[in-house]
């Protein structure tokens, strides 16, 4: 089967519509989303409806949880804390009740799928220490899931642990070993920040055990134009056209 894994889609509709389009082209067989839903962008009713009606399984995202109200922004920096804010606002209850029943952690198979780190939706895997954590953290995991899905940080990455040192893998499919543990981020949906203003996501082939990597074009400035009509930080319309 071949698994669509989606992430950080930030109520960005134009995104998240072009990357179903694209993976309904691909003819994957099912998608996963790794949280945030919600924030940032002015679609969020809309982004959490298509996750609904398409029967996307996925876990929640640290905005999701602040905006379903389990947690507060008061840690969040002021742009995100503005849209936050606003998002709690415009969420009809069906889809503030749906974000706020997302599990933080979801096993399937060989993979488990978080936002964050495991067992952390607000922690960031970006170093080498945050790697080996999170990589000891799978081992623990009952049935020790060899692939773990993440998100949070808007960057794709792919890290694989032989022999108990982890190595980055290059562009381009990545071949996947049986006697091999993986990290693996798709990217952003709805607000890339790897220089790329490009949609981001990827699919992983359980039968060929291969993962490619996506990027798709999106209307970003009807995107643009949703943010400041609804008065949103104009810097959250400025990033998305830079991919930062």
């Amino acid at each position: 089967m071949r698994h669509a894994i989606i992430s950080d889609i930030h109520s960005n509709l134009e995104a998240l519509q072009a990357v179903l389009g694209e993976i309904a082209r691909l003819r994957a067989d099912t998608v996963y989303c790794l949280g945030d839903i919600v924030g940032y962008n002015a679609n969020p009713n809309e982004c959490v409806a298509i996750i609904r009606s398409e029967g996307i399984r996925s876990v929640l995202g640290n905005h999701d949880s602040r905006a379903a109200g389990l947690e507060d922004a008061d840690d969040f920096n002021p742009y995100a804390a503005d849209a936050i804010r606003w998002t709690r606002e415009q969420l009809v209850q069906e889809n503030a009740d749906y974000l706020r029943d997302l599990p933080r952690e979801l096993v399937v198979n060989d993979l488990m799928l978080f936002h964050g780190s495991v067992h952390d939706t607000d922690r960031y895997i970006l170093y080498r220490k945050d790697i080996l954590d999170n990589f000891r953290l799978l081992q623990e995991v009952p049935g020790a899931p060899r692939i773990g899905l993440f998100g949070h940080t808007h960057i794709k990455m792919a890290v694989a642990l032989a022999q108990g040192t982890p190595f980055l893998v290059e562009n381009g499919p990545l071949p996947l070993h049986k006697d091999q543990q993986y990290l693996i981020n798709p990217g952003s949906v709805g607000q890339p920040r790897d220089g790329d203003p490009r949609a981001a996501f990827c699919v992983y082939d359980d039968s060929e055990q291969m993962v490619t990597f996506h990027r798709i074009e999106y209307d970003v400035l009807a995107c643009q134009a949703k943010i400041i009509r609804a008065g949103l930080p104009i810097r959250l319309a400025e990033r998305l056209a830079m991919g930062r």
